[in-house]
């Protein structure tokens, strides 16, 4: 009769990912290469059981036991793969996170077009139990998609859909807004199968560009910049362990460890108090070519009418012609003819075709002009 098993006992596979060793199958492979040993005796089966670590060594080094479980949140930017490695070379959330920080997992996936909250923890069994479907942590997400549906469609989905063979379960989507041929959705599940949300919409017939994750259960992504990781508090995780499904956690249930530097998480510089848009001019820098030139005159009083024209009077009218003259020739740059000549008050009347004429004085303009 085998011996009673110990309710304390656990695989040395899954109590080395605990402890940030490896992954469960990093360490199994790690088993399977003879690296790892009890008290100088070969491991040869990841199913051995232990209540400590006691006595363990990786590699001939001791490991220590496990510390208290640590969760982060992540705002995850799109464009990252949610993978420590990628064979074809493309960018994951590691190359971005900040630099101190313990080995984490990620709890569920986001794709690579996908943005927003990521938890990482470094707890594997924190880890399934945020991911377990059977737990019942609720995910939000916000999608915004090309094409027509109706809030009846959407309500359609809180009884589920099968999409070529796969099983969707109840789906909470709600339209929260049309901006011309788009519409934003939220989305609340349970499940979180691989690319859940994207293929239900499709199944609409709605073409997704965009999508963020905001809450995983009662951790929410809030004001959390991109790129930038908050640490939840100790109690926060204990709340959470004792009822997974509450989502009344006290917020901020975080505090910010570090910004990635990403070009779409800087702040837009804040301009200088006091400072005028680069368009705008004072009032009295006004062009030269607005204000005609006028010797003689004095500084007050209205200078041009709304026309266009001048407020002149008496013999100063012909001066006032010949300075919008010049100032319109001044504007396209063209240069006058010749120079013209001095003219009095009174206009000279026209001559013969000499040239020579005599001043008309008082007298009688020539007859017979047409």
């Amino acid at each position: 009769m085998s011996p009673a098993k110990n309710p304390d006992d656990q695989r040395i596979a899954k109590m080395l990912a605990r402890a940030g060793i490896a992954s469960r199958r990093e360490v199994e492979r790690m088993i399977a290469e003879g690296r790892v040993a009890i008290d100088g005796v070969i491991v040869e089966t990841p199913a051995t059981l232990l209540t400590s670590l006691q006595g363990v060594t990786v590699d001939g080094n001791p490991v220590r036991e496990a510390e208290a479980a640590r969760l982060f949140l992540y705002h995850k930017p799109k464009g990252l793969l949610v993978t420590e490695r990628d064979p074809r070379g493309r960018p994951t959330i590691y190359d971005r996170l900040p630099k101190g920080l313990p080995r984490l997992v990620p709890v569920g996936r986001l794709d690579l077009a996908t943005e927003g909250l990521l938890l990482l923890t470094t707890d594997g069994g924190l880890k399934r139990q945020l991911e377990l479907p059977a737990t019942g942590v609720e995910r939000v997400y916000r999608a915004r998609a090309f094409g027509n549906v109706s809030q009846t469609q959407l309500e359609d989905l809180i009884e589920g859909v099968e999409i070529e063979g796969v099983r969707y379960g109840s789906i909470d989507a709600n339209m929260e807004r049309r901006t011309g041929a788009n519409v934003w959705i939220e989305l609340k599940l349970t499940e979180g199968k691989n690319r859940e949300v994207r293929r239900v919409l499709e199944y609409l017939g709605l073409e997704v560009s965009r999508l963020i994750r905001t809450r995983y259960g009662p951790f929410v992504l809030g004001d959390l910049p991109v790129g930038a990781v908050g640490e939840v508090r100790t109690h926060d995780i204990e709340s959470f362990r004792a009822n997974p499904t509450r989502l009344d956690l006290p917020q901020p249930s975080r505090k910010q460890v570090q910004a990635v530097s990403d070009r779409r998480a800087e702040p837009p510089r804040p301009k200088p108090q006091g400072a005028k848009p680069p368009s705008a001019k004072p009032a009295s820098a006004k062009p030269a070519s607005a204000r005609p030139a006028r010797p003689g005159k004095p500084p007050k009083g209205p200078r041009q009418r709304a026309d266009g024209t001048l407020a002149v009077r008496g013999d100063a009218a012909g001066s006032a012609r010949r300075s919008r003259s010049r100032n319109f020739r001044d504007e396209r740059g063209e240069a006058p003819a010749a120079p013209a000549a001095p003219r009095g008050p009174a206009r000279p009347a026209r001559g013969p075709a000499s040239g020579r004429g005599k001043p008309s004085g008082g007298a009688r303009p020539p007859r017979g002009r047409k």
